[in-house]
């Protein structure tokens, strides 16, 4: 059947607003009214037809992306086509049956199973044939990754971010049209961008001819967008991120992904934050754990030390007589918000020690510069 990509002339990796650009400027070169008698026209219609079937639905789009033209040539890829989206009723007439269990809810399998089998009217199911076609010319979500410190979290952060993506064409308004006003829904396909046609049993659907599957009849073109409404831009918004976030949480912004096709909705952007590693702290949830270095005559006889803290304060800690290393002391309300701070004891053993120090130690532990027995002995 060909490779829909080099069909459409797009790259494997394109968005679909790229490939329904690229779909729409084909369609229109080699409709069969534009070229009359030409059946080289005509096979390539269809051919283009194909492609765009494929690659606009997500699941066949895998399924090709995986399988090739085997998703959906039946044998032995035939399964595997199925389980994606592929066409269960290969071989029985040909044409466009779709009927995709792959996805959606009941509502839209039996909607889409009613139109298949010749039982139109089934629009007071959900939404109208328009309100669809407008959903297939959504906006993509945008997801992106940001990075920052344990300490940002603690205090959050806005995080400014650049990017490229199609936004609403600012010279028509994001209508596709030269006059910047709306265009008319297309009368043939009632703007839902495609025209379905009954062969016995089954209903075949296919690209409307008159407005190219865009639901609207444009008869100028907007010449800054190409009738698309939209255009490819440099972007820069800034994402609150919030105090207390966790490693790995997701931020949603609505309306703030791609732009869609012809006023159609915008999709969502999407940020996945994730935290570096800290040098100074450990977090457990809102709990936060710290190791502090003190002097072994203030474990033995207590004393205040001072500590930092996430946000680079400052603390004073008592330190009881007699506290052992590895002796965890908690500070309550000094982790995140509803956390916790705990400071795990350690101590520092000299490395040079002068003669003085040294008879003090031999004092302490009791050899008087006799035979050596045991530190603590």
């Amino acid at each position: 059947m060909g490779n829909p990509y080099e069909i459409l002339g797009v790259a494997k990796n394109s968005s679909d607003a790229d490939i329904k650009k690229a779909y729409h400027k084909l369609v229109m070169k080699h409709h069969p009214d534009k070229n009359p008698g030409d059946k080289s026209a005509e096979e390539k219609f269809k051919e283009i037809n194909n492609a765009f079937d494929i690659l606009k639905d997500p699941q066949k789009r895998a399924a090709y992306d995986q399988f090739g033209d085997a998703a959906f040539s039946g044998g032995n890829g035939a399964s595997a086509g199925a389980g994606f989206g592929g066409n269960p009723f290969e071989g029985m007439g040909g044409g466009a049956f779709r009927f995709n269990m792959g996805g959606g809810n009941m509502e839209d399998v039996i909607r889409e199973a009613m139109r298949n089998f010749g039982f139109g009217g089934m629009d007071d199911f959900g939404p109208s044939r328009q309100s669809r076609a407008e959903a297939s010319h959504a906006g993509r979500d945008l997801l992106h990754e940001v990075v920052i410190s344990l300490k940002e979290a603690f205090t959050g952060k806005i995080e400014t971010i650049k990017f490229s993506s199609n936004v609403k064409c600012e010279k028509c308004g994001g209508h596709g049209t030269a006059d910047a006003k709306p265009a008319p829904v297309c009368k043939t396909c009632g703007g839902s961008g495609v025209v379905r046609q009954r062969r016995g049993l089954f209903a075949m659907e296919s690209a409307c001819p008159d407005c190219a599957g865009l639901g609207r009849k444009i008869s100028k073109k907007c010449a800054a967008c190409d009738g698309m409404g939209v255009q490819n831009q440099r972007r820069e918004i800034k994402v609150e991120i919030p105090a207390g976030v966790q490693d790995g949480a997701r931020l949603r912004l609505r309306g703030q992904g791609e732009a869609g096709i012809l006023g159609a909705p915008s999709g969502d952007f999407f940020v996945d934050v994730h935290i570096r590693p800290d040098p100074r702290f450990e977090r457990a949830d809102n709990d936060l754990l710290t190791r502090a270095a003190v002097p072994y005559p203030t474990l033995a006889l207590g004393g205040d030390i001072e500590i930092e803290t996430i946000d680079d304060k400052k603390l004073s800690v008592k330190i009881p007589s007699g506290t052992q290393v590895g002796t965890r002391m908690r500070i309550r309300g000094r982790g995140f918000p509803g956390g916790d701070l705990f400071v795990e004891i350690g101590t520092e053993v000299p490395t040079k020690l002068t003669d003085k120090q040294k008879k003090a130690l031999e004092e302490f532990a009791g050899t008087g510069g006799k035979k050596k027995r045991g530190f603590f002995n």
